[in-house]
């Protein structure tokens, strides 16, 4: 393989252990049952609708006593920095379970919370591909899990080869994490969208996909329009005073996502199989996520408001049709049927110890295998 190189698979991947199955039979009767004895709904409750007011007040309303007050230069710099801490929280929180179905049983209410996306100029249909599909189906799976790719700057998996500038990648990831967000909103959805073409995930018609390619445009365009033009044209602002406000937003928000995110499946404990040359994982689906993905901080009472259930990794891959307000209530009960059945239930105690995890596994999987070094 070069050095940009990823596996490649000539069949469909298939999760074909039929013994594990009825793990998550259990699972999903046990799951039911708390839903069904509680009398509660699957979806957002009162509280969850309170934490998306919250998330798109703290988004929007620094953003217009921006334009309509034009508080000095410092102060707006404050302004942009809550806007990065929302940002980062509606990703997490609200277009992430709407995006998921997870937020209410009604279609249109997911379609229209779920297009908060386009608050980082990001596109829901490039996201529920890389998301939805990629990730939640081929989970730690390097050459099908896009979140877990890379490419040239990063190495997030030991089956992609080592080059020589990943052996500092334990502090300079953290610099890339910072443009995630802007490269979300810049070139990430058409270098996606190209992909998922050539690569035949995308299954829409040249007509259907030109459409979208427009839309895609003119939301890039809207997106900075507004967040540019308002400042400098309305409230008068400098463009540079903006760059640096923009800027500020993005890197605190690009930090958050990608750390918590990364706490989830980049860690000691997790796993990163690849399928037989039949394209057949050694386990089920369900056994599969319990390997690859890991919880933190779950009693963390912030974290759990905060972060969207991303903390709850474990119970979000087994059931992301479910609003994430479900998963402390769940966790016990997707611990104890995964203990009972003989399976692994992944997880750090604190926040700490899950971020000092992922910095060890960048270490690792930045250094060449020991016969490489002494050849």
């Amino acid at each position: 393989m070069s050095k940009t190189s990823l596996p490649t698979y000539e069949t469909q991947i298939k999760f074909t252990n039929r013994e594990q199955l009825q793990f998550f039979a259990e699972l999903r009767k046990r799951i039911n049952a708390y839903f069904k004895e509680n009398n509660i709904s699957q979806k957002a409750n009162g509280a969850m609708v309170f934490k998306t007011v919250v998330m798109l007040s703290l988004y929007i309303l620094p953003f217009i006593a921006m334009v309509v007050f034009a508080p000095p230069f410092w102060l707006s710099l404050v302004l942009w920095s809550v806007m990065g801490f929302a940002l980062a929280g509606n990703g997490m929180s609200v277009m992430h379970d709407a995006n998921h179905g997870a937020y209410s049983k009604n279609h249109k209410v997911n379609k229209w919370v779920g297009h908060t996306l386009n608050l980082i100029g990001g596109s829901v249909f490039n996201w529920k591909m890389q998301h939805n599909v990629l990730h939640h189906t081929y989970t730690n799976i390097a050459g099908k899990d896009d979140d877990i790719d890379g490419s040239l700057t990063m190495r997030f998996d030991p089956h992609h080869d080592v080059a020589k500038h990943h052996k500092h990648q334990w502090y300079y990831s953290f610099l890339f994490y910072g443009i995630l967000t802007l490269y979300w909103g810049t070139f990430k959805d058409f270098l996606q969208f190209r992909k998922y073409q050539k690569e035949g995930y995308n299954k829409q018609s040249k007509k259907e996909n030109a459409l979208m390619w427009l839309k895609i445009s003119l939301l890039k365009v809207g997106y900075f329009g507004v967040l540019f033009g308002l400042p400098i044209f309305v409230a008068g602002y400098a463009f540079w005073q903006v760059f640096l406000g923009f800027l500020i937003m993005n890197v605190l928000s690009g930090v958050i996502l990608s750390v918590v995110f990364q706490l989830a499946h980049v860690v000691e404990e997790t796993s990163f199989p690849l399928p037989n040359e039949a394209g057949e994982m050694e386990d089920s689906w369900a056994v599969h996520q319990l390997k690859t993905t890991s919880n933190f901080a779950r009693h963390n009472k912030f974290l759990n408001w905060y972060v969207g259930g991303l903390n709850f990794q474990v119970e979000h891959h087994l059931f992301p049709n479910i609003c994430h307000i479900h998963y402390p209530k769940l966790a016990p009960i997707v611990k104890k049927t995964a203990e009972e059945l003989g399976h692994p239930y992944l997880e750090h105690k604190s926040f700490g110890s899950a971020l000092r995890s992922h910095v060890k596994m960048l270490r690792k999987f930045g250094t060449p295998p020991l016969d490489e070094i002494m050849a």
